[in-house]
């Protein structure tokens, strides 16, 4: 299976670039047989994670991509004790929780061999705050209606996702509680055979009264987007008032029992960077996970690098505030790098998309609310679902269509100088 450069390949075999081919100094072929394809699928996957698994080599590889993207605090030449301790244990990932191969259609499977068990569904383009870092302060074009997916459509296409081994479902939007039908989706999505987790990313603004019907529609996971703890900021931020709302929302779904509860926390240089420590205060007492996140270049964003506050420099912060973090074990498809503050109930992570972008591990698709597929957050590709569904094509044409987009996925994305050139849709558009 192994081969040299220099052999000769093999009559209908194709080269795949596993992740690992910067490392392996010979290709590695993929016969068109089958059940070899499998066996080579799942040789490459191992390989990937085993190297994702390294300590030595993730934190050398961990440290010099930060050296690259100019993080601060990097210049010693050297892993310094609180990077040390940052890298540590960051990848004491287990192969055993990789998902069974058998359950995934080769459908969700990529040209490097990422199993994409995760769908994200953007329910709606419409929101009820203005976020500046998500809608253009000029506003959005919004897509007609009648061009938007039905909730028919939703289930059916959902369905024919989870029905090929997706088993997580994101609900995202605009704000997806704003639509009417959304205990509907909630409990017939929840019902699709093979789904183990129905989460929502929602703002919070009307969350607290309609969440009890959605925990008894299905819905098993939430994360609430919150940027500030001061109201006036929020208010900046958001352009509407609203801040009181949301921290409702967040103590009644820490009643309703889900746990953790996820706050997502988008970190701007010079407007809530000030407040990451407070915002890991709120772990202390309640199961709370605060998830803060890099500053992404999105269409009518003014992303500026200059607002990034990298993961290196918002993690010394923390260290230097808080005693006793300990990084918890990830799973090998995790997008944020997880830890545990001795004494607190609630954890601490950070989503390093844009100095230490975690592609290698992607197992996430993303079915936008005009009907759109797309395989790549930072990717411009796109291919409509809706229109050959409204087509009445059967559903083993929409597979072939989703799986050639799926193989047309990059190994990973462009860099964020890039992606900040790259024209692509507001988030709004995309979904959170």
């Amino acid at each position: 299976m192994f081969t040299s450069p220099s052999t000769k390949k093999a009559k209908n075999c194709r080269i795949a670039r596993p992740i690992f081919s910067s490392i392996l100094p010979f290709p590695f072929e993929i016969p068109q047989n089958p059940q070899i394809k499998r066996l080579a699928a799942t040789m490459s996957r191992y390989f990937s994670r085993l190297l994702e698994t390294s300590p030595v080599n993730c934190r050398i590889r961990s440290y010099f991509q930060c050296r690259s993207s100019n993080c601060q605090g990097l210049y010693n030449g050297h892993l310094s004790g609180s990077l040390t301790k940052m890298f540590a244990t960051s990848c004491e990932k287990l192969l055993e929780d990789a998902p069974a191969e058998n359950s995934v259609s080769d459908m969700l499977v990529d040209s490097f061999g990422r199993l994409h068990t995760y769908l994200r569904i953007s329910l709606t383009e419409r929101c009820n705050l203005r976020c500046q870092y998500c809608m253009p302060a000029e506003g959005a074009e919004l897509t007609p209606s009648p061009q938007l997916l039905s909730q028919k459509e939703i289930i059916h296409l959902a369905n024919l996702f989870v029905g090929s081994g997706v088993n997580k479902i994101r609900l995202t939007g605009g704000e997806p509680t704003i639509r009417k039908d959304i205990e509907e989706i909630c409990l017939q999505l929840s019902n699709l055979k093979g789904l183990k987790t129905l989460a929502m990313t929602t703002n919070g603004i009307t969350l607290a009264r309609k969440l009890p019907k959605l925990k008894e529609c299905g819905l098993s996971a939430l994360n609430i987007s919150l940027d500030t703890l001061i109201p006036a900021k929020f208010e900046f931020m958001t352009r509407r008032k609203g801040h009181e709302r949301v921290m409702e929302s967040i103590n009644a779904a820490i009643d309703l029992g889900y746990n953790p509860v996820k706050v997502n926390c988008v970190v701007m240089r010079g407007f809530n960077d000030d407040e990451i420590c407070d915002f890991v205060e709120l772990t202390r007492e309640k199961p709370i996970n605060i998830r803060f996140i890099e500053f992404m270049p999105f269409d009518g964003n003014v992303w500026n690098v200059k607002k990034l506050v990298p993961y290196a420099e918002m993690f010394d912060r923390v260290v230097k505030r808080f005693t006793g973090l300990n990084r918890i074990r990830d799973h090998p498809t995790d997008t944020a790098k997880n830890f545990r503050i001795e004494g607190h109930q609630g954890t601490v992570s950070f989503i390093t998309s844009m100095t230490e972008h975690f592609c290698a591990g992607c197992n996430r698709l993303r079915l936008l609310a005009d009907g759109n597929f797309k395989v790549c957050l930072f990717g411009p590709s796109e291919v409509s679902l809706r229109d050959p569904l409204r087509r009445g094509v059967d559903d083993n044409e929409l597979k072939e269509i989703i799986g050639a987009a799926v193989k047309r996925k990059k190994a990973s994305h462009a860099g964020m100088f890039d992606i900040a050139k790259t024209p692509n849709r507001p988030m709004i558009h995309i979904g959170g």
